[in-house]
């Protein structure tokens, strides 16, 4: 019943050997892989103003300098990334770079700050997109949490389609995002020329008087807020084995292109909304008022501005579904993450990791009530524990081999892993009461759960190992027959066990005494010489007695295998085995983890009509 219903919504199944073909190029990486950090615009100047603005214009005037400060902070993270994109072309990003350099504890902690960035990036930017379409249409705010679920879904299902579908779902969006506001910077800066705006209302104040009226820790809340713009920016790196050949030029390329627009729009956002003295409320957003009154009221360009707003900010999710998943394949991997996100679905997408982040991502939307300021204190702390963990590591790895150029590449790495070091201290310090502390504590969880995760597969590892010799096998085997009823599939299954040994036992719980008597008289007719025991069952129960039995059993000798055969009937459609007892699932659920049982297996027999 599901199968067709899953080729309808995912498409047929791929081969392994189109892997090659489903690869991003730079126009649809850009799409995949950077719509986080471009949508960015849409909220970080929001963020950076509702600090500052409750001090006053005084205040908001710092905004421009602050931008300034984040689009050089911005910068240096680039082209240290580009550096690690060409220097570990596998991808893995932060984790791996963490882990080969600095060692296996700071690799998993990079690696943990990655995945809950992954996480929050997507309940952020969804929340962000609702946020847009209520500050076009206020009436719909009762309904936010509904459409970011809604829109979560959509991603998710875009992404187990596939990179390539995926690429093609939300190249146009962001290419669109991109254009209009460009097209509001291009208009603003016109209307600035040919003064039909009005001048800025307070000019932005000495350093002096800003520590007087205004005082250091607001300043270093509002950066710490406007910081959020460079999230996503390491999302390329750890993409990399996705864009076609050469996977380091083409991710890198798109990296500085990436760069280059966003510090463009994050700039030009931070500047008119200071010119215009605009502040973030409500229902209403930075880029919604500057799109009202660059473009003069709701006509059809800020109408279009919303819109690509809205899509950009729900796609932005996708690079979380890009890189999650895969981060959580490459830690699967090196054995600190269950194996089954290494496994890639019909569609060639690790649709395990796509289905975590879509459930852990929803749980958050709802119990933030889709709010992406609410949310944002949470947000970019790891961001900012993995950029400097990554640009460490790019050091340390340059003063270790000394490659022609090492010490400029060394140098700039280490001004951006000080720099961002600095950016996650004064965030911490100006988010821990508002929600910073959750993820601080998140992080060493995380790592413990990864290492205790490793711990089991090595132990795993050990004792699977093979011996110096063949294992001798053992001394005795038992075939334990469970038969509900005496028919055709039991007689078949009692057949089948004597080619298996000669040592079969025939177990009937009586639950029915009339019907363990009846069985009784046939068995010696059907039962091919193997013996037959009933079971009493005072409590009507199952499971019961026949664990009690194989307790028995295992006592009678060390060293023996016992195979236990269930029957099942297999009927030709679902809806049959409805109709049917289900006694054996219960039987088996219970046999897991008993020692006194080696084999549990299912003797099933196809119903034909």
């Amino acid at each position: 019943m599901l199968s067709p219903l899953k080729r309808l919504l995912l498409g047929r199944p791929l081969p392994t050997s189109a892997a090659r073909r489903e690869r991003l190029t730079r126009v649809t990486g850009l799409a995949v892989l950077s719509s986080d950090a471009l949508s960015s615009v849409a909220y970080a100047t929001d963020a950076m103003l509702e600090a500052l603005a409750p001090a006053g214009l005084l205040a908001i005037g710092f905004a421009r300098p602050l931008a300034l400060v984040i689009a050089a902070l911005l910068i240096t993270v680039t082209f240290s990334y580009r550096q690690t994109i060409h220097a570990y072309p596998q991808g893995g990003g932060a984790y791996i770079v963490a882990k080969d350099n600095l060692g296996t504890i700071a690799g998993l902690v990079a690696a943990t700050a990655l995945l809950i960035d992954y996480v929050l990036t997507v309940a952020v930017s969804v929340s962000a997109g609702v946020s847009a379409i209520v500050s076009a249409a206020p009436s719909l705010d009762g309904a936010r949490v509904p459409m970011a679920v809604a829109f979560i879904g959509v991603i998710a299902w875009g992404n187990l389609r596939g990179i390539r579908q995926s690429g093609r779902i939300f190249a146009a969006p962001t290419y669109a995002f991109i254009v209009s506001v460009g097209l509001l910077l291009a208009v603003g800066v016109w209307r600035a020329g040919a003064g039909q705006m009005g001048p800025q209302a307070a000019s932005a104040p000495s350093a002096d008087a800003a520590m007087v009226g205004i005082g250091a820790f607001l300043v270093l809340h509002a950066f710490a807020n406007g910081c959020t713009a460079m999230t996503g920016v390491e999302a390329i790196s750890n993409g990399i084995p996705a864009f076609e050949k050469p996977e380091a030029d083409n991710a890198a390329a798109t990296l500085v292109v990436m760069a280059l627009i966003l510090a463009t729009m994050f700039l030009g956002v931070s500047f008119f909304s200071v010119r215009l003295n605009v502040v973030p409320h409500g229902h209403e957003t930075v880029l919604s008022q500057l799109g009202r009154a660059i473009f003069g009221g709701r006509n059809p360009l800020y109408l279009a501005l919303q819109v690509t707003t809205t899509a950009i900010l729900v796609l932005a999710a996708n690079t979380s579904y890009a890189d999650f998943p895969r981060l959580a394949s490459i830690l699967a991997r090196d054995g600190f993450a269950p194996v089954q996100f290494t496994h890639r679905g019909d569609r060639l997408a690790f649709s395990n990791g796509i289905g975590l982040l879509t459930l852990m991502a929803v749980a958050l939307v709802i119990l933030f009530n889709a709010r992406e300021l609410r949310l944002i204190p949470l947000y970019a702390v790891g961001v900012f524990l993995s950029f400097t963990l990554s640009q460490a590591g790019m050091v340390a790895r340059a003063r270790r081999r000394r490659e022609p150029g090492w010490q400029w590449r060394s140098g700039m790495n280490a001004v951006g892993a000080a720099s961002t070091a600095t950016v996650f201290a004064i965030f911490v310090m100006a988010k821990f009461r508002e929600g910073a502390w959750v993820i601080v504590l998140l992080i060493p969880m995380g790592v413990w759960i990864l290492l205790t995760i490793a711990r089991h597969y090595r132990l795993t590892a050990r004792a699977l190992q093979l011996p110096e010799h063949p294992p001798a096998g053992p001394r005795h085997h038992v075939i334990v027959v469970i038969v509900p009823d005496l028919n055709r599939l039991v007689a078949s299954m009692v057949a089948y066990a004597r080619r298996l040994g000669d040592d079969v036992r025939a177990v009937h719980v009586g639950m029915d005494a009339g019907r363990a008597r009846a069985l009784q008289d046939k068995w010696p007719q059907w039962g091919q010489g193997t013996s037959l025991t009933v079971l009493e069952s005072p409590h009507r129960s199952f499971v019961e007695p026949v664990l009690t039995y194989l307790e028995r059993v295992e006592e009678e000798r060390s060293q023996q295998l016992i195979t236990i055969l269930i029957p099942e009937l297999r009927p030709r459609r679902w809806w049959q085995a409805i109709l049917h007892s289900r006694w054996s699932e219960q039987l088996r659920s219970e046999l897991k983890g008993r020692t006194h049982v080696t084999v549990v297996a299912s003797f099933e027999w196809p119903l034909r009509r």
